[in-house]
């Protein structure tokens, strides 16, 4: 059975780096023990909350009652064809090392998601995405344990309710299912995505198109202008690009000809949010123990000892004013617990 542990720092399971604690602790890496994890929870009658690399997650206050940590490890091949590649991957292991496995096999599908920090449990609930790939291309089906039941689910692509940065498990099942391992569908015979940023060029600099010279690429471009979590405590993206009707682009247009912006739709456009926060002047702005990344204006971080409230209130200050100057309602991509 897992060692329960007593309050226990989440500082270094959270890469905001934020000190606050849980009651309890389990760093479960078999089905077994997250159930074990959750029957004690059950017992004691104490909620339960789920921690993977605390890489998309701002603790706000200490947490009374069991935290879980699903580390199942491993990679099986299930199934392969001329064309595709299905393997079945723990929750616990870390996503770039999937997505390097992925490169080094010759399998397609996810390299643009190199250097994305976190487990693999973490990128069917949020959907994970960067440079015009998102989780959801890839994932073939997700394996979780219900909380209240203890029974083992299935659910198909279609099942998990994808969005933008969401999922069925960000939605109706938020704290009610625990991630256990994600399927996915990967392409021997890829589709090469390079259309987003400057993806193109960094990839012609070193070579021409593979998988390894797009994932390097990837990494390269993610260095320059992302910090690291190891070095300075953040959570990558802060808030979501909205998305938002064509009427109110073009009135933003008016004053500002050069606002980047992708059409999603007739009728709508999205707006990267970093520019948005740097129009109104937080790039780079640092309040107490924390800030504005002086390269990135959607990341924040911590400078060293900011609380989890400290960040939280510099995000709300920086969607007030995205508000006030754009009429534009900024949504978090972080959650907050």
């Amino acid at each position: 059975m897992p060692v329960i542990k007593k309050n226990v720092s989440l500082k270094p399971y959270n890469t905001f780096g934020v000190d606050v604690s849980a009651s309890y602790f389990v760093k479960a890496n078999t089905l077994e023990k997250i159930l074990y994890a959750i029957n004690f929870a059950s017992y004691n009658q104490l909620p339960i909350f789920i921690i993977g690399g605390g890489s998309n997650m701002l603790l706000t206050k200490n947490l009374n009652g069991v935290m879980v940590n699903p580390f199942i490890q491993g990679l099986t091949l299930t199934e392969e064809t001329d064309s595709n590649a299905i393997v079945k991957v723990g929750a616990g292991m870390t996503w770039d090392a999937l997505v390097n496995i992925a490169v080094d096999h010759g399998w397609g599908g996810i390299e643009n998601l190199s250097n994305i920090p976190g487990s693999v449990g973490a990128a069917p609930i949020q959907n994970i995405g960067a440079y015009g790939v998102e989780a959801k291309d890839a994932i073939f089906k997700v394996e979780a344990i219900e909380i209240k039941t203890r029974k083992s689910l299935e659910f198909s692509n279609s099942e998990c309710r994808f969005g933008y940065r969401d999922s069925i498990f960000k939605q109706e099942l938020r704290g009610k299912v625990i991630v256990t391992h994600v399927w996915f569908k990967l392409s021997k015979k890829p589709e090469y995505q390079l259309a987003y940023g400057n993806l193109k060029e960094e990839v012609e600099k070193l070579g021409g198109v593979s998988l390894k010279n797009i994932r390097q690429a990837v990494i390269n471009i993610r260095s320059a202008k992302l910090p690291d979590p190891a070095v300075i405590g953040n959570a990558g993206s802060f808030f979501k690009n909205p998305v938002v009707e064509d009427v109110l682009f073009q009135k933003i247009q008016q004053d500002y000809p050069d606002v980047p912006h992708f059409s999603v739709s007739e009728s709508h456009v999205k707006i990267p949010a970093g520019w948005l926060i740097e129009q109104c002047g937080w790039k780079g702005k640092r309040v107490g123990s924390c800030g504005v990344h002086d390269k990135q204006a959607l990341v924040l971080v911590n400078y060293g000892g900011a609380t989890g409230e400290e960040i939280l209130t510099l995000a709300r200050s920086i969607q007030q004013s995205v508000y006030d100057r754009f009429h534009i309602n900024l949504d978090m991509e972080v959650n907050i617990c």
